[in-house]
Order: C-alpha cells, then sequence, then structure tokens
C-alpha cells in the first residue's frame, strides 16, 4: 500500500486547510484511514479516523473544528481543517490500515501563524 498525500501549507488563525490522501498499489482490503499528526514536543496523536462504513474519530482538540471524510471508490481520504489554531502546527500523517498493518503516507507540514 502507497500513500500519497496533499494539501497542507500555511495560513492564518482562523482560517482552513484540506489534506488529501489517495491510496494505491495492494488497496484492496483497507480498513481504516486517517490522520495522526507530530507536533513538536509532543508524541504523534490521533486527528481523526474514518472506517470503510464512514464511522468518524477524532481527537479531542480537533473536534467540532475538524472533518474527515473518505470516497471508497477512489481509496481517498480528506480532511478538511476549519478555525485552525498555532497549536495545530505540525506534520499531519496518512494512515491505511490493511490487513491488520499500519501504512503511513509522508509527512505534510501545516503552519498555523497567529
Amino acid at each position: 500500500v502507497q500513500l500519497q498525500a496533499s494539501g497542507g501549507g500555511t495560513v492564518k488563525a482562523g482560517g482552513s486547510l484540506r489534506l488529501s490522501c489517495t491510496a494505491s498499489g495492494s488497496i484492496f482490503g483497507i480498513n481504516d484511514m486517517g490522520y495522526y499528526r507530530q507536533i513538536p514536543g509532543h508524541q504523534r496523536e490521533l486527528v481523526a479516523m474514518i472506517t470503510f462504513a464512514g464511522i468518524q474519530t477524532y481527537g479531542d482538540s480537533v473536534k467540532g473544528r475538524f472533518t474527515i471524510s473518505r470516497d471508497n471508490a477512489k481509496i481517498m481520504v480528506d480532511l478538511q481543517m476549519n478555525d485552525l489554531k498555532p497549536e495545530d502546527t505540525g506534520v499531519y500523517y496518512c494512515l491505511a490500515q490493511w490487513l491488520g498493518d499500519d501504512f503511513w503516507g509522508q509527512g505534510t507540514l501545516v503552519t498555523v501563524s497567529s
């Protein structure tokens, strides 16, 4: 499984960004997909995950501001990030779970200025 991420960048506090991640390769059977992030000085943490059936899970710090969605036909997951805060700054990693294994995309830098 290969994951190609896009989106991210720099935005002012209160702004919005959208991340996308597309899976390729051995994609039959991919179950959960989503995003984690690495904030400086912190462990990698859950941002949002979504199951094949569309059940969403969010990290406490992003609830109400971020929305995750997926297109099963395209094996793609999107993360809409609204009302961004400086503390959202970090590297965001796409994740796909396939046959019990985790596959990670390259990190995407999100920078939120105050």
